[in-house]
C-alpha cells in the first residue's frame, strides 16, 4: 500500500509533539488511530520509526531520515495548494499562532482581524499564555509562529523586533502617588507590590531592569504572584498592592481614570515584542504570508 501525505503528516506531529496522544489530539484522532498508521509507515518501509521505549516518542535514525524529506514533501504540498489557490484570486488554509499575555489579548485580535479582511477563507487559530509557554509551543511543533515579550534562550528560536512596550507603574487612583509623575526606585521596594507569574515576559523585562540598577525581584515587597494581568489590575484596584504593567493593557482603566501610571527614577521599563518562530522548521506558505502582512504593518523593524 502506497504511502500517502496524511501518513505523512500524522507521522510528523507525533515527532514535533514527541506523543502518539498529542498527536492525536492536534489531528482529532483516537491514539489507536495514529499508531495505527504509524505502522502501516513502518510496514510500508520496513524499519521501525519511531523508540516507543522511552516517556517521549523518538524518531529511530530511519525515523529522523524519514521525517526531513516527509517535511520537504508537506512544504511541497501546501505551496502547490497556496500557489494554485493564489491563480485562484484566493488564499485560504489554517494557520496556529500563539501571543503572550499582552500581544495575545491586546494586539493580536486586531491583527487577525485586519488579516481576514485581506484574506476572508483563512482560518487562524490563536492561543494565548505566558512567554515561556508559547516558546514552548513553538518549539514542539504546535505553533508556527508567536508574537511573545521577551527573547528567548535556545539557539532553535528565531525572532524580529516587531514593535516597543512601555511599562510604568501602575498605582490605584486612590493612592498616595496618584497625582505623581515619578517616584524613586527606594520608594517601590517598599510598597507591597503583585507580582506576575515566572515565565512572563514582563516579570523578565522587571527582572532584567532591576538587575541593572543592582537590585532583584526578591528586593520587592511582594504580597502576590498572579497569573494574569487581568487579575493584577483587580489587586491593583483593590488597593492590594501596586505593579509593574504594559501602558497597552491598562489603557482602559488609565482613560476612565481607574488607574495612574507613574515612571520610575533610573528604572528602564521600555520592552519589545518579537515576531517568533522555529529556526530549523520549515515555514508553511500561508505562515510567509502572515509574516509578509506583519512586517507591511510594522515597517522599518
Amino acid at each position: 500500500m502506497p504511502v500517502d501525505l496524511w501518513q505523512l503528516n500524522i507521522f510528523c506531529k507525533v515527532i514535533e509533539l514527541k506523543s502518539f496522544s498529542r498527536a492525536g489530539k492536534a489531528v482529532h484522532l483516537s491514539q489507536p488511530t495514529i499508531s495505527s498508521h504509524i505502522k502501516d509507515l513502518e510496514d510500508h518501509f520496513d524499519c521501525r520509526l519511531i523508540d516507543r521505549l522511552s516517556k517521549e516518542a523518538a524518531p529511530s535514525k530511519a525515523g529522523e531520515l524519514l521525517y526531513g524529506y516527509a517535511k520537504k514533501i508537506l512544504a511541497l504540498r501546501d505551496e502547490t495548494e497556496m500557489a494554485l489557490a493564489e491563480y485562484n484570486g484566493k488564499i485560504r488554509g489554517r494557520l496556529v499562532i500563539g501571543g503572550s499575555t499582552i500581544p495575545g489579548t491586546y494586539m493580536m485580535p486586531q491583527l487577525i482581524a485586519d488579516f481576514k479582511r485581506q484574506y476572508p477563507d483563512v482560518i487562524i487559530s490563536l492561543t494565548i499564555g505566558d512567554t515561556a509557554h508559547i516558546i514552548e509551543g513553538i518549539l514542539d511543533g504546535g505553533l508556527e509562529l508567536g508574537i511573545v515579550g521577551a527573547r528567548a534562550e535556545t539557539q532553535k528560536i528565531d525572532q524580529k523586533k516587531l514593535i516597543s512596550d512601555e511599562m510604568r507603574l501602575i498605582v490605584p487612583a486612590h493612592h498616595r502617588w496618584a497625582g505623581k509623575k515619578h517616584v524613586s526606585l527606594k520608594q517601590l521596594v517598599s510598597e507591597p507590590f503583585i507580582l506576575r507569574e515566572r515565565g512572563s515576559g514582563t516579570l523578565k523585562s522587571l527582572h532584567q531592569s532591576l538587575s541593572d540598577r543592582g537590585y532583584a525581584v526578591e528586593d520587592l515587597k511582594v504580597i502576590a504572584e498572579l497569573g494574569s494581568t487581568q487579575a493584577i489590575c483587580q489587586g491593583i484596584k483593590n488597593g492590594a498592592g501596586v505593579s509593574v504593567l504594559s501602558t497597552l493593557a491598562v489603557a482602559e482603566d488609565l482613560q476612565a481614570g481607574k488607574l495612574s501610571a507613574l515612571k520610575v527614577d533610573g528604572l528602564h521599563l521600555k520592552r519589545s515584542f518579537y515576531l517568533t518562530w522555529h529556526r530549523q522548521r520549515s515555514s508553511s506558505p500561508l505562515h510567509q504570508t502572515f509574516v509578509k502582512f506583519l512586517k507591511e504593518k510594522f515597517p522599518g523593524k
